[in-house]
C-alpha cells in the first residue's frame, strides 16, 4: 500500500518559517510573502490554504528583520498631557488603532503639563528609536525636536501647535466653538456672561478666551474684567472663581467654561445655589447628558485618528509641507445652556 506523503512538520523548538508554510500549503515562497503582508495577486482559494496552512503550523511573521530591512521599529511615541483626563482617553484609542492597522506598536506617556516633563518624555522615545511622535504640547519652544525631525522622526502635533517649529498639526476649532457656545447664551437672554478657562499660556485657553470676546463684541456687549478669569484647573480655584463671580449686587446669570475640568467644578457649584444660573461647557463630559448640561463638543476620537494618519503618510515619503487641519465642533444643547437670565 502506498503512504500518503506528508509534509513533515517543524522540529519542536524551531519556529516555523515562511518556507515551512509554502511547503505545507503546496504554493511559491512570493505567495506565501504576498499572503502575510496583505499584498495583492492572490486567488481567495490560494490564499485560504496558505492561511490554514500559517494557523497549523503556528507561524508568525518575524518583524525584527523587517525592522532590520527597512531600517524601522515598528513603534510609534504619543505623549499627552493627563492620562486621566477623559478627552485623551478617545483620542489615544483611535491612535492606537490606527498604528495597529499599519502594524506599529504604540507608546504612550503622560507630560502633566510640565514643559521639561514633555521634553523628557520625547527624547526618552527617540532614544528608543520611535519611527514617529504625537505629540500634545506643554512646551512653547520644541527646537529641541529639530535634530530628530531631521533624522528621519515623523511628528505630528495634536490639540495645540507646536512651538518655534514647523510640523504637521491637528486643532479643534476652539475659537469658533466658544464664540458659538457664548452665542448661544446671548440668544437666550444673557448679558452678564462669565468665563472660567485654563492657563493663559496654553493655546486652546487662549483661543477660547479670543472666541468669548468675539461673541460678546458681536452682541454689543462690553465684559468686565471681573467676568473673567483664567488659571489652573485645581476645583479650589474654579470654585474661587465661580463663586465670585455669581456674587455681589450685580453677578453674571450665566457661565461658560473652557474645559470639561472646569465644567466639573462649575456644575457642583452650581447645585448648590438655589438661584438658576445658566451654563455652557467646553468638552463633553461624563453623564452630561443626564445632567442636561449643554457643551460644545470636540471629537477627541477624529483628532486622534487625523493625527496618526498623517504621521503614518510621513512614515510612507509624503514630502508636502507642514498641514495644519482644524476640525469643526458642535453645539449640544441639552438645558443648561437654555435657562433664561433669572
Amino acid at each position: 500500500m502506498a503512504e500518503t506523503a506528508r509534509h513533515p512538520e517543524p522540529r519542536y523548538g524551531n519556529r516555523p518559517t515562511m518556507k515551512d508554510v509554502a511547503a505545507r500549503a503546496g504554493v511559491g515562497l512570493k505567495t506565501v510573502s504576498r499572503v502575510v503582508n496583505s499584498e495583492p495577486g492572490v486567488t481567495p482559494d490560494t490564499e485560504r490554504r496558505v492561511q490554514e496552512a500559517i494557523e497549523a503550523l503556528g507561524f508568525r511573521r518575524n518583524d525584527s528583520a523587517r525592522v532590520l530591512r527597512k531600517g524601522r521599529t515598528a513603534s510609534i511615541g504619543l505623549v499627552l498631557e493627563d492620562l486621566a483626563d477623559p478627552f485623551y482617553g478617545p483620542l489615544s484609542r483611535a491612535v492606537e488603532e490606527v498604528a495597529r492597522a499599519h502594524g506599529a506598536l504604540l507608546i504612550n506617556g503622560s507630560s502633566a503639563e510640565d514643559p521639561e516633563r514633555e521634553q523628557e518624555l520625547v527624547l526618552a522615545l527617540c532614544a528608543r528609536r520611535v519611527d514617529g511622535l504625537i505629540v500634545i504640547p506643554a512646551a512653547d519652544d520644541h527646537r529641541y525636536l529639530e535634530p530628530e525631525m531631521r533624522a528621519g522622526v515623523a511628528t505630528v502635533f495634536v490639540d495645540r501647535p507646536a512651538g518655534q517649529i514647523q510640523a504637521d498639526t491637528v486643532l479643534s476649532d476652539s475659537f469658533g466653538g466658544a464664540r458659538e457656545g457664548v452665542a448661544h447664551l446671548i440668544a437666550h437672554g444673557h448679558r452678564r456672561i462669565g468665563f472660567i478657562g485654563d492657563q493663559p499660556r496654553i493655546h486652546t485657553a487662549t483661543e477660547r478666551l479670543r472666541g468669548y470676546h468675539a461673541a460678546m463684541a458681536e452682541a454689543g456687549i462690553a465684559v468686565e474684567d471681573s467676568w473673567v478669569s483664567l488659571g489652573s484647573t485645581d476645583p479650589d480655584r474654579v470654585r474661587a472663581a465661580a463663586e465670585a463671580m455669581l456674587s455681589g449686587p450685580e453677578p453674571v446669570t450665566a457661565l461658560f467654561s473652557g474645559n470639561n475640568r472646569v465644567t466639573v467644578t462649575v456644575v457642583r457649584v452650581l447645585a448648590d445655589r438655589e438661584r438658576p444660573v445658566a451654563l455652557v461647557g467646553f468638552d463633553d463630559i461624563e453623564l452630561a447628558d443626564l445632567l442636561g448640561i449643554t457643551v460644545i463638543s470636540q471629537d477627541a476620537a477624529a483628532a486622534g485618528r487625523t493625527a496618526a494618519e498623517h504621521l503614518f503618510r510621513r512614515l510612507d515619503g509624503a514630502g508636502h509641507p507642514p498641514a495644519r487641519v482644524e476640525l469643526p465642533t458642535r453645539l449640544i444643547a441639552r438645558g443648561s445652556g437654555e435657562i433664561p437670565p433669572a
